[in-house]
């Protein structure tokens, strides 16, 4: 399977007469992409904006994360979600790097939904604060919706995608500044000198704890608390096969950008041939029941080893329930003669001397850390918020508070606020390009 990426580096975006990109420069027609995002009619409000590196800009709910990107033989980014069942993985595809369609809610939000800054010490939280963004913020029927709120994410989420693709289409003619080619053949039989090689595997357990619709991530558009382990080719991740949920704690959140981009499949790839062989991707899940975590470490566990892996990658999408399923593949893997590296958060409570993950076991000796949820952020106001601040300490933002007894509230009268690191948006990148790092005292 080989697929090309022809990159676009986006300097600056605008707003102008047409779509198009020249010389760095992305330029939307702001009414013509509200025309297009107001064609689905759960839309009851759309503005657009601009968000880039430097601007003084709060953002708040923030709910996904999409990079602009078109195909070129005329299939969907997201196939079986916005667009008609297709394999992704192969062929070329145009992307705009340095840019990603944020969608940003109002109202009636959910834990899920996070905080960027695009300066500031906030932004050094969060990978979005250094792109160019064009920010979506809408709303559906408030009535309608407010006691269903993934009817609204959803509503809001899918507009995202479609306008990520519908701005992807301005390079399509174009000639790519330059390319990105991910290939992997078959995992058996490859030549001699890779099959000396360590054997290595990339285990992904994204979010998919909720048995009601609506919340999970999705692969080729289906839910996947439906889903048990199995083998992906990397390709398929970094092509629009995997589309993000919306129930999540936000700092351990991956976006659909985050998968798009995805920095670990992508280490894999560069060390392939040289120091490891890469074999591919096992795709887990997250579970709610024991017996179901159970089973899904078997699955990974005799997957990896019947494709005769050495080593494995294993991340983790949250914290909380599913690091019983963490720890769980982690140690079905080792079980069966896997040596594992783990990547996870932790929730070591606000003092940092909390128990860092629900369960932990002996052979997980080799776990790398993307920072704590629960540390305690305080930010000054922003000029310009985007969306409703206030979002933060009424809707159930994971990490943020109406009121606290020592604290206050997490948004105070001159838009300051204090929150936990749960509420930055995508902030622990667990998919693998944290800047954080861990001390020792």
């Amino acid at each position: 399977m080989k697929l090309t990426i022809g990159n676009f580096h986006v300097k600056d975006i605008v707003f102008g007469s047409e779509l198009s990109f020249k010389d760095g420069v992305l330029t939307i027609n702001k009414e013509e992409a509200l025309a297009f995002i107001r064609e689905d009619d759960r839309i009851t409000e759309a503005e657009l904006y601009i968000a880039k590196p430097g601007d003084k800009i709060r953002m708040c709910p923030v709910k996904e994360a999409i990079e602009p990107r078109c195909r070129l033989d005329g299939r969907g980014l997201f196939p079986g979600y916005t667009s008609e069942m297709a394999p992704a993985g192969d062929g070329v595809t145009y992307a705009l790097k340095n840019c990603s369609v944020l969608v940003v809610g109002r109202h009636w939000g959910g834990f899920q939904d996070g905080i960027i800054d695009m300066s500031g010490e906030g932004q050094k939280y969060t990978y979005y604060g250094y792109l160019n963004n064009i920010v979506l913020v809408a709303d559906t029927n408030e009535e309608f919706e407010r006691h269903e709120q993934q009817k609204k994410n959803d509503a809001l989420r899918r507009a995202g995608h479609k306008l990520a693709e519908f701005i992807g289409q301005c390079v399509k003619d174009l000639t790519p500044e330059d390319t990105e080619v991910y290939e992997l053949g078959q995992m058996i039989k490859r030549g001699a000198e890779v099959e000396k090689l360590p054997s290595v595997v990339y285990v992904m357990q994204p979010q998919s704890q909720m048995e009601e619709m609506g919340y999970n991530d999705l692969v080729y558009g289906w839910d996947m608390n439906h889903f048990v382990p199995t083998v992906m080719h990397p390709n398929e991740v970094l092509d629009g096969a995997l589309v993000s949920g919306s129930f999540m704690p936000v700092s351990s959140k991956w976006s659909t950008y985050d998968f798009q981009n995805c920095p670990s499949i992508k280490a894999l790839y560069a060390e392939h041939g040289k120091t490891i062989n890469f074999l591919g991707v096992i795709m887990s899940n997250l579970n709610v029941a024991l017996e179901q975590k159970e089973r899904s470490a078997l699955f990974v566990a005799q997957i990896a080893k019947s494709l005769g892996a050495d080593g494995a990658v294993l991340a983790e999408e949250g914290y909380g329930n599913p690091d019983a399923d963490f720890v769980g593949c982690y140690v079905a893997l080792e079980d069966a003669g896997v040596k594992v590296v783990g990547v996870t958060n932790e929730c070591t409570g606000r003092d940092g001397q909390s128990q860092p993950l629900v369960t932990l076991d002996e052979k997980c000796d080799a776990i790398v850390s993307c920072g704590n949820v629960s540390e305690l952020i305080e930010l000054p106001p922003m000029e310009t918020v985007l969306g409703e601040l206030d979002a933060l300490k009424r809707d159930g933002l994971s990490g943020g508070w109406a009121d606290d007894e020592l604290l206050g509230p997490s948004v105070r009268a001159d838009g300051s606020i204090i929150m936990e690191n749960n509420s930055m948006f995508c902030g622990d990148q667990v998919i693998g390009w944290s800047p954080k790092t861990m001390k020792e005292f």
